[in-house]
This record gives C-alpha cells, structure tokens and sequence, in this order.
C-alpha cells in the first residue's frame, strides 16, 4: 500500500478535542473532507507531520504540543486599549471575539479577556495557543495511491 509523503494531495476527515475532551473542531460536523497538500505549510506543523506515512482508510490519533499546533500564548499580545475606541453601541462582552482595524490598517482579531469603565484588555493570541490538541485523523483518499 502507498502511503502520504510531501507533496501528495490529501483528503482527511478529523476531530479535534482539547486536553478535558471538548471539542473544538470537526470535518464531519463541516459537511466535507480536508483537502491539502502535504509539506505546503498549509496547515499547522504536527497535523501536516501526523498524516505522513498514512494509508487511505487509515485512522490515527495524535496529540500535538503547542509548538505543533498554535504556539505558545504570548503575553505581548494580550494588550489594553480605551474603550472609546470601540463604537459607543458596541456590546462589549468578556468571551467576545472582536475584530477591526489596527493603526497601520492591519486587520486584526482579538478576543475580549477583560474590562473596566475605561479600559478593555484585548487577547490577539490564537484561540488555540497555548493548548495541547488531539486529532483523531481518517485518510480519505490521496493521490498517492496512483
């Protein structure tokens, strides 16, 4: 049997769940296949890693440390900014995800970590920084099967 190496196109379905077994993600819930190719730096670096060597019909589990998925968080991310920044009929909710525009007309995502009468304290980190993630992965079809 054939199995995936750098530059094969793939399809997998996956599932990822957090270290208490929440789930944060599922291709099956999506409605479709993950397609990619592997090695194109289209994805975090441990699922990429996790699907070499697979076989289709394949299905592995892996469990990435932060530095194979999104990173550590970085407390220079996580900044305070004046509330008068934000739109006065902007509902601002601790959870909340809220994005805009930065200084240098960057777009920008951040979540709502905090907040006072004056101030909110915006988290820029990946949601998922920071995380161990574990990928229940399935191997669907590739082209090296050809």
């Amino acid at each position: 049997m054939a199995t995936v190496g750098t530059g094969h196109n793939v399809k997998v379905h996956y599932k990822g769940t957090l270290a208490d077994g929440t789930e944060f993600d599922n291709s099956r819930n999506r409605g479709g296949t993950l397609n990619f190719q592997v090695g194109s730096g289209q994805l975090i670096k441990g699922f990429d890693q996790a699907v070499r060597g697979m076989g289709v019909g394949e299905v592995r589990t892996v469990t990435l440390k932060p530095s194979d998925a999104y990173g550590d968080s970085d407390p220079s991310a996580i900044v305070e900014v004046p509330k008068n920044v934000f739109a006065p009929e902007m509902e601002l909710v601790i959870g909340n995800t809220v994005r805009g525009t930065s200084p240098t007309g960057e777009a920008i995502t951040a979540k709502i970590s905090s907040l006072n009468e004056e101030t909110v304290t915006l988290d820029h980190n990946h949601p998922l920084a920071g995380q161990d993630l574990t990928f229940e992965i399935e191997l669907i079809e590739t082209d090296s099967e050809s």
